[in-house]
């Protein structure tokens, strides 16, 4: 969330001007970091039903969970459930993705705990 008056004086109470390194912040419940907040996500969902038809440069694809912009005088929008619009070509710095993974199985927490998840920090992981 934007820390300061929006958008002329930011305070930088948490140590991050922009977008904060994955894993800055303790996970929620779930055990699961960064749900919301520091960039908008782009997901595979189109905005409306007639936005296939359309050129890239109008065409608008969903954005979830707000970002590091948000602010109370400006976007309420800083929660999972969040959604907006944004055409395929655009790009910023609160603008981002993530990288997901179908579950199967009766108890998602075991299966989420038993995956090899890879240090996001590591530099020289491989992708």
């Amino acid at each position: 969330i934007f820390e300061g008056k929006f958008p002329y004086k930011p305070e930088v109470k948490d140590g991050y001007l922009g977008t904060a390194p994955v894993k800055t912040f303790p996970p929620n419940g779930f055990g699961l970091y960064d749900v919301s907040g520091n960039v908008w996500e782009w997901v595979r969902d189109l905005w409306d039903k007639e936005a296939g038809k359309k050129p890239a440069t109008e065409r608008q694809r969903v954005q979830r969970g707000g970002s590091y912009m948000c602010h109370r005088d400006h976007c309420f929008r800083y929660r999972t459930s969040a959604r907006t619009p944004n055409t395929e070509d655009s790009s910023a710095g609160n603008n981002g993705g993530r990288c997901a993974r179908t579950i199967k199985g009766a108890n998602v927490l075991e299966e989420l705990k038993s995956i090899d998840w890879m240090d996001e920090r590591d530099e020289n992981a491989e992708l």
